[in-house]
């Protein structure tokens, strides 16, 4: 049985979700099915983050290079979105998860975007939990958004060069009001991060496992937080 120190957990865990596709392949059904299936990983890992007392968890729902995928599967992506917001509204403000998007969500269609932020607004009242979902996320196009309101700021307040810090940069992103992540989780075994949260997960830990993202489930979840509660976080600094 895995044991997990209560004491030791990471306060943000960032996940990139993948094998959905895969996983469909190998079992011989089509994508949708395969993202269908993920969709009930979402519910399953989010769970366990609230029971075990993660308060930040945040999931790579869709990235800005998903937009180049088949309009079909991005309309089945869009659907099931909405339906899995409607679905887990109710458990959300049951167990006090507060929701959050990051993300060009301006791209979303009309309907989508709708749901999504009524939902938002539905639970911005829960403290226990902060679920973040990005969606039409990119790192780089972050950082860029950033630099433009920088610049923005430049012209119209007066900032100088001066001014310009780590701080001011990790202020002006989409996630100017959360925790850097300190454990970032890929599956399917893929050793890249995909344009995801650049700047956030500079210190964070990495924990890499094969298995597709609808097999992930809360045992391959807790094992992912063992694993870092075995590792020495130094910061750049010695042990000593």
């Amino acid at each position: 049985m895995i044991q997990i120190n209560p004491e030791k957990l990471p306060k943000h865990v960032a996940i990139i979700m993948d094998g959905n596709g895969r996983w469909a392949k190998k079992s011989g059904i089509n994508r949708v099915r395969g993202h269908q299936k993920g969709a009930e990983a979402v519910r399953e890992v989010v769970r366990t983050s609230r029971e075990i007392g993660i308060p930040w968890l945040t999931l790579y729902a869709f990235s800005e290079e998903n937009w180049k995928r088949p309009a079909a599967e991005i309309n089945a992506l869009m659907s099931l979105l909405k339906r899995f917001l409607k679905r887990e509204l109710k458990e959300m403000q049951d167990t006090g998860i507060c929701l959050q998007t990051i993300g060009r969500t301006e791209k979303l269609p009309e309907d989508t975007r709708e749901i999504l932020f009524k939902t938002i607004e539905k639970t911005a009242s829960n403290q226990d939990m902060v679920l973040t979902l990005a969606i039409s996320y990119g790192g780089r196009q972050e950082i860029l958004d950033a630099i433009k309101k920088i610049a923005m700021d430049i012209e119209r307040h007066g900032i100088t060069s001066n001014d310009i810090s780590e701080q001011l940069l990790s202020g002006s992103l989409y996630t100017a009001n959360m925790p850097d992540p300190d454990l970032l989780i890929r599956t399917s075994g893929e050793y890249r991060v995909s344009n995801f949260l650049l700047w956030q997960i500079a210190y964070a830990e990495i924990y890499i496992t094969p298995v597709l993202w609808p097999d992930f489930n809360k045992q391959e979840f807790l094992a992912a937080i063992q694993d870092f509660q075995k590792r020495e976080r130094r910061f750049g600094a010695t042990q000593d």
